[in-house]
């Protein structure tokens, strides 16, 4: 006979109590690079056809558009500088988990089972920095599931060592 008891929230363990650890602190210099060469390449674009078109609806309509961008930049830069503190990770024994954001928070919780592929990727600046990306796929998805910047070279290859380890036990 199908029974389906009801689960009392309150002894559910919360995820609160889980000690994260932080990525690298000079990861935020590849972040913040990162939102300022989108915006410069932006304005400055913006700027270059402003003084090639020499028309005066369009050079009043591409200085108010870069007005709007340069502030749209700053409230991009303070959210990124402010919500920087919540990028944090943890990783137990059934599964991984991922906080981030300020104004959109979101904690990611991925079960070890469920993972298909592992990779670790760096930029130019990441390796400047010892930093690396770990992607962790799941199956039937396009890309990956989870993806922590920021985490240090030789504790990015642990994990990916340690998730590659699992999956090659599971087969």
């Amino acid at each position: 006979m199908f029974t389906n008891t009801q689960i009392d929230i309150e002894t559910l363990p919360k995820v609160s109590d889980i000690a994260l650890i932080p990525v690298e602190k000079s990861y935020i210099k590849i972040v913040l690079f990162n939102l300022c060469v989108i915006f410069i390449s932006i304005i400055g674009t913006l700027f270059g056809l402003k003084f090639l078109k020499e028309d005066s609806k369009f050079d009043s309509i591409a200085t108010t558009l870069i007005i709007g961008l340069i502030v749209v930049f700053i409230v991009q830069f303070v959210v990124l500088v402010l919500g920087f503190k919540n990028r944090k990770y943890a990783l137990r024994e059934k599964d991984i988990i991922y906080t981030k954001g300020l104004l959109n928070f979101s904690t990611t919780i991925l079960p070890f089972n469920r993972v298909q592929h592992v990779e670790i990727s760096r930029s130019f600046l990441a390796r400047k920095l010892n930093l690396a990306t770990l992607e962790i796929y799941t199956a039937g998805e396009s890309g990956s599931d989870l993806k922590i910047g920021g985490l240090p070279e030789d504790v990015a290859e642990s994990i990916n060592e340690y998730l590659t380890t699992m999956l090659d036990d599971r087969v």
